[in-house]
């Protein structure tokens, strides 16, 4: 791994967790990640299964995890079980997990090779009432492709159809909503390589240079920072590109007098660091440019006075639509009259502004949690408003990641140059 190895008592802990939240007489099973096939014979780079992972540590493929705590053999209440590698698999592909590694990383004593699975599975399942799967349940992923995971549901079903059958996801949701000071250490890690990228970008950037070539040397700062790579796409929009929420073609010049929206964030251990920032190519705004700038920063700083206990991402959308339909009267996108009640409200406001300020971070850079979840001390979400201008080729929107706290919210981006003077002197320099 390219990151520093992380205590194997985080993962301990976050077992126990979970395990006491099953039911009694239970066993979970939750599966790795599988390599996914890209072409020919070749598949993408694996990246693991942010559940399993947050169980075990595990950064590698075929594993599958077992919590039985009332299992009456000690041996069997955590059970890992790893693909047996050989010489020949290693000479082509690479060293894999021995059992000690495993053992190191995941902290889970027991651990087994994956050709003995079945059989351990059947005298487990034999002793246990209630079974616990796991499945993705973001509400908007929508995917043609079967998961391991879900193939693993559809076969134990079938195998073992008298069973009582649970969801793991709603406790593994509400667990990893909140983190720990350990992945808070991580997630900022990651945004500390996101803004050293970010600084070196502003030094790097002229009128003519392609979009691609900024990608490149994000994805070039980011891995010799010790980050497994980007968490998403990076989106490198300039000019009218910015228009187009998730922009990712990259492939366009950078002209002078356009403004260029760069969404990107590191990955490290797995965990995601979300940044936006909005600057003009040739290191000058207009005024026009600064105007519309400067009606996204208010926008953004109220939200983050607002992202406090009690709160939800869903109150925070109302009270942030409240302050942009100031914001865009004042630009003269709209008017007063434009806002006269909730159905011209929304059809106006959705012209400039057309998606949610807020979503959680973690794992994933759209983590765990929905909208209606009340926020509490150690939730860690984005705070991401924007205006699109289409007719005048200006989109612009401006994120940072935010810490909930007991009091006041804590922006783990604010060291990110995001004023208009900070931007335009560096970019000077």
């Amino acid at each position: 791994m390219k990151y520093f190895p992380i205590a194997n008592s985080f993962f301990t802990e976050n077992r126990k967790s979970f395990s006491d939240k099953l039911k009694p007489n239970s066993v979970a099973i939750i599966n790795s990640n599988d390599e996914q096939y890209r072409n020919g014979d070749q598949f993408y780079k694996f990246r693991q299964n942010s559940d399993f992972f947050y169980l075990t540590g595990i950064n590698q493929e075929k594993s599958v995890l077992i919590i039985a705590p009332d299992c009456p053999n000690p041996n069997l209440r955590e059970v890992l079980f790893i693909a047996k590698s050989n010489e020949k698999m290693e000479t082509w592909y690479g060293h894999k997990y021995s059992i000690a590694e495993a053992k190191e990383v995941s902290g889970i004593k027991t651990i087994f090779w994956l050709v003995s699975f079945e059989s351990m599975l059947s005298e487990i399942m034999g002793l246990s009432e209630n079974v616990f799967l796991n499945l993705n349940e973001y509400p908007k992923l929508s995917t043609d492709t079967e998961s391991r995971d879900l193939r693993f549901v559809i076969k134990i079903k079938n195998n073992y159809p008298l069973h009582n059958y649970h969801r793991a996801a709603p406790i593994l949701w509400k667990q990893r909503i909140i983190k720990s000071k350990t992945e808070i250490e991580l997630i900022k890690k990651s945004c500390e390589i996101t803004e050293n990228t970010f600084r070196q970008i502003l030094k790097f950037i002229k009128p003519g240079i392609m979009e691609f070539e900024i990608e490149a040397k994000i994805a070039h700062d980011f891995l010799r920072n010790r980050a497994n790579g980007s968490a998403y796409h990076s989106i490198i929009a300039s000019g009218e590109n910015a228009c187009i929420l998730h922009y990712t073609d990259n492939d366009k010049e950078c002209k002078d007098g356009d403004m260029l929206l760069m969404d990107f964030g590191a990955e490290y251990a797995n965990y995601a660091a979300d940044l936006t920032r909005t600057i003009p190519v040739n290191g000058k705004f207009t005024e026009r440019q600064k105007q519309v700038y400067e009606a996204v920063l208010r926008v953004q700083k109220k939200a983050v006075s607002l992202m406090t206990p009690g709160n939800t991402i869903e109150k925070l959308n109302k009270k942030v639509d409240e302050t942009m339909e100031t914001e865009l009267i004042e630009l003269n996108l709209c008017t007063k009259n434009d806002f006269r009640d909730k159905v011209n409200a929304k059809k106006a406001r959705s012209k400039y502004y057309m998606h949610g300020v807020s979503h959680f971070i973690g794992l994933d850079v759209h983590d765990v949690g929905s909208k209606y979840e009340t926020f509490k001390p150690g939730m860690i979400l984005s705070c991401e408003p924007a205006i699109y201008i289409k007719e005048e080729k200006l989109g612009i929107r401006i994120e940072n990641d935010i810490l909930i706290t007991e009091n006041e919210a804590v922006d783990l981006m604010k060291n990110i140059p995001r004023e208009v003077d900070e931007i335009e002197k560096l970019m000077a320099e």
